[in-house]
């Protein structure tokens, strides 16, 4: 099997190779806080429709806020919508309204409405939105991977249509062999989702690689078995603080094979 090389060290024997895409592959903090503030002021707006009090309002903006992880500085790459599910941001966001008195139903009714406004704002109105560029380095190290041989997938809790969205503006439909999506069952970052994948793709998790860029992905890559767990923190302007890493990746070109181990 090739050896996986940490700026020029072997670290251990791979097949493959499972990639995280937010924050690991792709640059997506510019999107994800512009989504962020997008469901924040809708929200804002529906309340001001529903005749709210300001300090309800101030409430839900503060406390949606938290929840998502924005910061003066940026996004957290631990808040909610940088690492969680869509299914798990609509509950969060659910919950917020909770907190101001409203009924689960009707909280559950109006964060359901907010997200899918969003959509039609995102999709139709601001398509640039969207974008989520590689970042410096990737397709250099991905190309590196398929020359050697080494299957690379791609586990998210992204949908499998922005998945897919996503590997095709980046030119990436030949270089996943398969994708795991929080539609699939389980999602991260259940240990079962790793097993799954790599299942389907043929290789023991002993033999595969995990990287990605929040503890939750380490923990769920080292309790499912895989051979070795790699944090990568340089895909936000806050970096990531990782615990559960194995070896840590600062920059993708401090990656690279060696084919005759």
């Amino acid at each position: 099997m090739p050896n996986l090389l940490l700026r020029g060290n072997p670290i251990g024997q791979i097949k493959g190779v499972l990639f995280d895409k937010d924050g690991t592959l792709s640059n997506s903090e510019n999107h994800l806080l512009n989504l962020a503030k997008l469901r924040i002021k809708q929200s804002i707006y529906f309340l001001k429709n529903d005749n709210a009090r300001e300090d309800e309002i101030s409430t839900v903006k503060n406390l949606l806020s938290s929840v998502y992880g924005l910061t003066p500085l940026g996004l957290t790459p631990s808040g909610c919508i940088a690492v969680a599910s869509r299914n798990q941001n609509l509950i969060a966001t659910a919950t917020v309204f909770c907190l101001i008195g409203k009924q689960w139903p009707k909280s559950f009714e109006i964060a359901s409405k907010i997200f899918t406004q969003v959509d039609f704002l995102e999709k139709e109105l601001q398509p640039n939105m969207a974008e989520r560029p590689l970042l410096p380095g990737v397709m250099d190290l991905l190309n590196e991977f398929k020359k050697s041989g080494i299957l690379c997938a791609l586990i998210s809790n992204d949908t499998s249509f922005g998945i897919q969205n996503f590997l095709k503006k980046n030119n990436l439909e030949s270089t996943f062999t398969e994708i795991w999506s929080a539609d699939d069952r389980p999602s991260k970052p259940n240990p079962e989702a790793v097993e799954s994948l790599c299942n389907i793709v043929g290789l023991h998790p002993s033999e595969c690689a995990l990287i990605g860029d929040a503890d939750s992905d380490l923990q769920m890559a080292r309790q499912a078995g895989i051979g070795i767990a790699l944090g990568y923190i340089s895909g936000w302007s806050n970096p990531p603080q990782l615990s559960a890493h194995q070896y840590l990746i600062h920059h993708w070109n401090e990656l690279s094979i060696d084919q005759n181990p």
